[in-house]
C-alpha cells in the first residue's frame, strides 16, 4: 500500500500529509471576498486579525517544531501576506527544504521576493492575481500589476487566479489573461479556482450557477490550448460536482489548518467559517479529489483506501487522546509528540 499512498500507514494513525499555517494576521491588502478576513474564519468569537502572532526567532523555531512534530510532506504558508515576514522565512525556508520539505508560499508580490529563493529546492512560489490589471489593480491594491512583475522577475512562479463573477463579465476574458500570463518569462504554470461562499453568502464575487458551467467549459477548451494552464481535466471537472461536505472532501481530511498563534485550528478547511461545499472551487481540494475519484487496476478506486484508512485513523486518535488536543507547537504535549514519530 506503501507504494500507492505514501503515507498510508501513518494516516492509519490518525496522521495528515498537508500542514497549512497562517504565518501571519497581518496584510496590507483588503481584497473583497478575502475568506482569511472574514468574521467567521476562526469561529467567529476572533478574526483574523485580532490574533496573536509570532515574530523572528519565536516564529521561524515555533514553525519548525511544528514540522517536527506533526511531520507534514507538503507545506502551504499563507496569511495574512507571508512575505511580511520575509526576514523570518529567509531562515525557515532553507531549513525546511534541507529537511526534505516540499514547500508552497502564497503570496501577492506585494514585496520583492528575494532573488536566493528561488535557488531553494521543492520552494513553489503561488502568486494570487485576481484578473487582467484594470480589475486585479482596484482588487489587490497595493500589490499592482506593476509591483508584481517587478517583484517576481528572475522567479519561476505559480500564477494562481480566483475566479469570481467580476470575472466572468465578457467573453475571452479568462483567454486574455492566459495570453498575458503565458507569455511571461517568470510564469511556470497558471491555476485557476472558483470562488468559494460561505453558505448563505450573496456578494458581488458569488459565480452563478451558470457562470460556474460556462467558467468549467472555458477552462477545459484552453487548457487544451495553452500548456502553462496545468490543470487536468479531471482536476477541472470536480468544479462540477465537487465534494457536498468536509467529511467528503479529501483535502480537508487530509490537512491540518493552523492559524497565525499557531495553536488554533481553523475548521473545517482552510476557508473556515461554515463554507458552501457545494459551490466549492478551491484548486487543492479538487486536485486531490480527482485523485480520490480515480480507478486503480481491477477497479478499486484511490478514495476507498482514503476513506478507510480516515476511519482507523480517527478511532486511534480517539483512542491516544490526542483527538482534541491542541495543534500547534507550542500546546503539542511530550505524548502527543511521541504518537506523532509512531
Amino acid at each position: 500500500m506503501e507504494g500507492i499512498f505514501p503515507a498510508w500507514g501513518r494516516i492509519l494513525q490518525g496522521y495528515r500529509p498537508n500542514l497549512s499555517i497562517e504565518i501571519t494576521r497581518e496584510c496590507p491588502l483588503r481584497c473583497p471576498g478575502c475568506y482569511a478576513y472574514g468574521d467567521d474564519h476562526l469561529g467567529g468569537d476572533v478574526t483574523l486579525r485580532q490574533m496573536a502572532d509570532l515574530k523572528g526567532e519565536a516564529l521561524v523555531s515555533g514553525v519548525l517544531e511544528a514540522v517536527r512534530i506533526h511531520k507534514p510532506l507538503h507545506l502551504s504558508i499563507i496569511g495574512g501576506e507571508p512575505l511580511v515576514r520575509f526576514r523570518e522565512l529567509d531562515q525557515l525556508l532553507p531549513q525546511l527544504s534541507a529537511m526534505g520539505k516540499y514547500v508552497q508560499v502564497v503570496t501577492s508580490a506585494v514585496r520583492p521576493i528575494p532573488e536566493a529563493w528561488a535557488r531553494i529546492a521543492r520552494l513553489q512560489m503561488v502568486v494570487s492575481i485576481d484578473g487582467l490589471p484594470a480589475e486585479h489593480n482596484v482588487r489587490r491594491a497595493p500589490a499592482t500589476y506593476d509591483r508584481i512583475l517587478k517583484h517576481i522577475a528572475g522567479h519561476q512562479i505559480t500564477v494562481h487566479c480566483t475566479i469570481t463573477r467580476q470575472l466572468v463579465h465578457r467573453d475571452g476574458y479568462l483567454e486574455e489573461f492566459l495570453q498575458f500570463w503565458s507569455n511571461n518569462p517568470d510564469t511556470r504554470q497558471i491555476w485557476f479556482s472558483l470562488y468559494t461562499p460561505q453558505i448563505g453568502e450573496e456578494s458581488e464575487e458569488r459565480l452563478r450557477p451558470e457562470d460556474r458551467a460556462r467558467v468549467v467549459n472555458t477552462i477545459l477548451e484552453l487548457r487544451t490550448r495553452y500548456p502553462k494552464l496545468r490543470m487536468p481535466k479531471g482536476m477541472v471537472e470536480v468544479y462540477l460536482k465537487p465534494p457536498t461536505s468536509p467529511d467528503e472532501c479529501t483535502f480537508a481530511k487530509t490537512t491540518l489548518c493552523v492559524s497565525s498563534d499557531l495553536e488554533r485550528r481553523i475548521t473545517p478547511c482552510q476557508f473556515g467559517g461554515n463554507p458552501d461545499c457545494q459551490q466549492c472551487g478551491c484548486i487543492a481540494s479538487a486536485g486531490l479529489d480527482a485523485i480520490a475519484r480515480h480507478h486503480l487496476p481491477g477497479g478499486l478506486r484511490v478514495g476507498a483506501i482514503f476513506e478507510a484508512s480516515f476511519g482507523v485513523g480517527k478511532a486511534v486518535a480517539r483512542l491516544s487522546g490526542r483527538a482534541d488536543r491542541p495543534v500547534g507547537a507550542k500546546g503539542v504535549s511530550a505524548a502527543s509528540a511521541t504518537a506523532a514519530d509512531a
